[in-house]
């Protein structure tokens, strides 16, 4: 049988392969794309600018004793209300000095600030109560000329530095300009804090004068998250 395999020839043994031979690829470097470095949006700087400078300015307020020279295009484009009192029907036609009544100074200026640049850097000197103080009117403001977002920093700020001294007229402020978050911290400090020192404030005194029913809702709920 061995001898009549054709694979054995004059005593040789033929065996046949195929040998497949893998080469290594060649890689070519190629040289990276140069990456562009691209600065973060300067639009909050120039418009602050465009502030400070009053160029182009085109309305100004008196705000007591201080005039603030603005844009309408800009008010407009941050506050519906602006909006509507620099372009809607019942604008002062021709009108380019407008009152500001009920606000401070300071706090529009703040306003403005805010309305330009997105930012409440203008106060980041102010401290403790100062700062508070600010804050709070601020909210006013931007409820009173329907700034959202500048409304819900303010509350934001003011859960974050609730103390016994001014809780209670935080949670009048709550009540009044529509804060539910601000006025479920205010009643959850005020459930957990000595009651003596809270009703000892003025805050405390003007809220049971002011808004009764505030102070009565206030205790109803402190009463159901101490029971928890």
């Amino acid at each position: 049988l061995v001898e009549a395999s054709a694979y054995l020839r004059d005593d040789r043994l033929d065996i046949e392969c195929v040998v497949t031979v893998m080469k290594e690829p060649r890689v070519s470097q190629t040289k990276s794309s140069p990456k562009v470095a691209v600065p973060p949006s300067d639009i909050a700087a120039h418009l602050g600018k465009l502030l400070e400078s009053k160029e182009a300015a085109d309305v100004t307020f008196y705000v007591g004793e201080d005039t603030f020279a603005a844009h309408k295009v800009v008010l407009a484009m941050r506050s519906p209300v602006f909006k509507a009192e620099l372009f809607g029907p019942m604008r002062e036609a021709g009108a380019q000095v407008l009152p500001i009544k009920d606000i401070q100074p300071d706090v529009f200026k703040a306003l403005l600030h805010f309305i330009y640049t997105d930012s409440l850097s203008i106060i980041d000197d102010l401290v403790g109560d100062d700062r508070g103080e600010m804050i709070r009117h601020l909210l006013v403001a931007a409820d009173r000329y329907a700034m959202e977002r500048l409304k819900l920093i303010c509350e934001s700020d003011l859960c974050e530095n609730l103390n016994v001294q001014t809780v209670a007229a935080t949670l009048a402020l709550a009540d009044q300009h529509h804060c539910a978050s601000l006025r479920d911290a205010c009643i959850e400090f005020m459930s957990s804090s000595s009651m003596d020192d809270i009703v000892a404030t003025q805050g405390f005194v003007d809220l049971k004068t002011n808004c009764p029913s505030v102070l009565v809702d206030a205790f109803v709920n402190m009463s159901m998250l101490n029971k928890r």
